[in-house]
């Protein structure tokens, strides 16, 4: 009898310490949304780098347990998951994510046609509109300026800003911000079609001028010092963008541009994805807070879009007839590389099968990750 009220007592004891006991509403919730984030992932290829790693990351962030120092949670102080998050929240990952895509970036249509620099800066309306949207919801100045980033579809530059201006809304931030990076094949293409024209659609373009590799050289320190002087807050994104450029364009430091565009961020992806993902516990996560920052992020992301296509149209004007720009590579402007640019190519072949977009598009494109990158500096220098 003794024997059977210790073994049920213990028993007891250790179904307490087992999630099913734990569990609540809000972690169920948490962990449907990772399972989809999976499957969106798998099924759909909607940015499986970054939504595998995260979805995995929220079922790991919400497995129910008791609170018995076993330091086990993201947010326990010692915990290894709260060890590798420190990338996350003193902002080490971002900038390393930045020197790979540096490294894998080739900045020759922007370099080639200047002006395309224009779309990426007017994509960024986004970021200030939603930080606008941010205020008049009461959201404090640093955390309406940590939301609005999410427009720019930076993930690192959310991430970054974020861990700066807001620490306590990063979770949301940060899962937001890719999830519409993800979503660009379906926010973006309704958008395209809506703001333009049949005859719009089939404008042709020049073909980019050949771009010589000592510009290639040039272009990373010529734009390391001129951002740089002018948002000095941005150094950290900015210098380590153009520093793994350099090493891809230089020719001599191919064994460093190939680690820094391969294994470091391929590394950096997963420990960042992971533990964005684990910092969605349900208990931090699931807030009205959250709710309005997502809504927030969609507009942000609306406005980004849309302000790039408008642009082209009003730059338009000004422009000889075979000079003109196709407005299709307007929503490219935002930074998410390079799904926006390839969103550019799929909708202006389905109204001219001839007509090739993608490299247009990348000139924005990269305009834009610097755009986006500056715009977190102008907001860190401002609110920090």
């Amino acid at each position: 009898m003794n024997f059977l009220s210790f073994l049920t007592e213990n028993l007891e004891t250790f179904l307490t310490y087992t999630g099913f006991a734990n569990a609540t509403p809000g972690h169920i919730i948490m962990i449907v949304v990772g399972l989809i984030f999976i499957y969106l992932a798998i099924a759909h290829e909607f940015e499986p780098m970054l939504l595998i790693p995260i979805g995995f990351g929220i079922l790991i962030g919400n497995i129910p347990f008791k609170d018995a120092g076993l330091q086990l949670g993201i947010y326990e102080e010692g915990s290894v998951l709260n060890i590798l998050y420190q990338g996350v929240t003193q902002g080490w990952y971002p900038p390393l994510i930045f020197l790979g895509i540096g490294a894998m970036t080739d900045f020759s249509a922007l370099i080639s046609n200047p002006k395309l620099m224009l779309i990426g800066a007017a994509a960024q309306f986004g970021i200030f509109g939603a930080y606008v949207l941010a205020l008049t919801l009461d959201f404090e100045p640093n955390q309406a300026g940590a939301i609005g980033i999410i427009g720019g579809a930076d993930g690192p530059t959310a991430i970054f800003l974020s861990s700066k201006l807001a620490p306590n809304l990063m979770g949301a931030i940060a899962i937001s911000a890719y999830s519409y990076m993800a979503l660009v094949p379906v926010i973006q293409p309704p958008l395209m079609r809506l703001l333009t024209t049949k005859k719009e659609r089939v404008i042709r373009m020049k073909p980019p001028r050949a771009v010589s590799q000592t510009e290639k050289i040039i272009f990373p320190i010529i734009g390391l010092l001129l951002t740089c002087f002018l948002v000095p807050s941005g150094l950290p994104l900015l210098g380590m963008l153009f520093f793994g450029n350099l090493l891809k364009e230089s020719g001599v430091t191919r064994r460093l541009a190939e680690t820094a565009r391969g294994p470091l961020i391929d590394t950096i992806t997963i420990l960042l994805g992971i533990t964005v993902g684990a910092s969605t516990q349900a208990t931090q996560f699931l807030t009205w807070d959250s709710i309005k920052i997502f809504g927030l992020g969609a507009l942000s992301f609306i406005i980004a879009t849309s302000a790039g296509i408008l642009f082209v149209k009003f730059f338009n004007l000004f422009l000889k007839k075979n000079n003109k720009i196709n407005p299709l590579i307007g929503n490219s402007g935002v930074s998410a590389v390079p799904d926006s640019a390839r969103i550019s190519q799929t909708i202006g072949l389905e109204y001219d099968p001839t007509n090739y977009l993608l490299m247009h598009a990348m000139g924005p494109n990269v305009a834009g990750v610097i755009g986006s990158a500056v715009a977190a500096g102008i907001l860190l220098g401002f609110l920090s």
